[in-house]
């Protein structure tokens, strides 16, 4: 197939190689503007790469599930938290059962006591996790099943909704710990 650029014919020939004829009308000029439009085009091609705004990466989430009445499981759910939340990552705590004492405004003692190494409860990490941004909220049933209202919760301590709990667990994003 020959294609004659002047008049914009296309030509077939069976077997034969196809071929673009250039008019000898274009002469040395047309090498030249390929000189010149080559390196622009790359030159502008880069720079459209090179600020082009990135899609933000997502970051990770971490859902700690602690159900545990022991007060050293109880910490060391509250001590991986606070260290993923420090390595940027979105942290919500859901506490169930006699995790959920530690939520209470009176909780007891075993919630509020200093643990070794650093002298820190369960209860007073979980505070901290939600002074620097985490989230903690007590199951949906642990309320109703304790008898007492959401007054009886710490401040910052919300009532987990299931259906919003249920879509934090199964986000692509999230890692699922649980005491």
């Amino acid at each position: 197939m020959t294609r004659n650029i002047e008049s914009g014919n296309l030509m077939a020939r069976p077997g034969a190689p196809i071929a673009v004829s250039v008019p000898r009308s274009a002469g040395p000029q047309a090498g030249w503007r390929w000189l010149v439009l080559a390196p622009l085009v790359a030159f502008t091609l880069v720079v459209a790469m090179v600020t082009a705004p990135r899609a933000e990466t997502a970051k990770p989430n971490l859902v700690t599930i602690l159900t545990a009445a022991e007060p050293q499981t109880q910490l060391m759910a509250m001590v991986l938290s606070m260290q993923s939340l420090k390595k940027g990552t979105n942290v919500d705590v859901l506490l169930c059962g006699p995790a959920g004492d530690i939520a209470l405004k009176h909780a007891p003692a075993s919630a509020r006591a200093p643990q070794k190494p650093k002298g820190m409860s369960p209860q007073k990490l979980m505070q901290a996790i939600m002074q620097q941004g985490g989230k903690v909220s007590v199951c949906a049933i642990y309320l109703p099943n304790k008898g007492v209202g959401a007054d009886a919760l710490l401040d910052g301590v919300g009532q987990a909704k299931p259906a919003a709990m249920a879509d934090k667990l199964l986000a692509a994003n999230a890692t699922v710990m649980s005491f």
